[in-house]
């Protein structure tokens, strides 16, 4: 199994920017721990940043035939971006929305997400570990779509 961890504009600057919010962990140390867990569970794991909308929607588009699932952080794209939200729709695979922050504490601009209907589930405000939360989620859905399609494939053979 494969999941690609897609990040938006201005988490590249996790552990700098507004601690008080995001905290002091930086990205590569996210991702770090992420990838302590994919291997603990026999899964590949690939990262991806960009502060760039486009280069967001070519990555998830990437994913159609490569990966199994998406956690992303559409950071402030989460708000604006019609353009995420079709090319989650059109991959239509399982992605989890991740939020270190919780974005209904926040702003009122921040507090529509544009890209959580077309995600199978959305996680925030637990700071950091809410990856490690997406994570074990996505472990899970996979396992399941893994677990049916295979009680598919032995009721065609019965």
């Amino acid at each position: 199994m494969k999941i690609v961890v897609i990040q938006g504009p201005n988490l590249n600057m996790l552990g700098h920017r507004e601690q008080n919010i995001y905290g002091p962990m930086k990205l590569e140390e996210i991702h770090a721990q992420m990838e302590a867990v994919a291997k603990q569970n026999n899964i590949e794991v690939e990262f991806f940043q960009s502060n760039l909308e486009g280069e967001i929607v070519d990555r998830i588009q990437e994913c159609l035939g490569d990966a199994d699932g998406i956690i992303i952080n559409p950071a402030a794209y989460t708000h604006t971006s019609i353009a995420i939200r079709d090319a989650i729709s059109a991959v239509a695979m399982p992605v989890v929305e991740v939020h270190i922050s919780n974005i209904y504490r926040r702003e009122e601009f921040r507090q529509k997400s544009l890209t959580a209907a077309v995600c199978t589930g959305q996680i925030m405000g637990f700071g950091p570990f809410g990856y490690h939360l997406a994570m074990i989620s996505m472990m899970q859905i996979l396992g399941e779509i893994q677990a049916a399609k295979q009680a598919q494939e032995a009721a065609k053979q019965a």
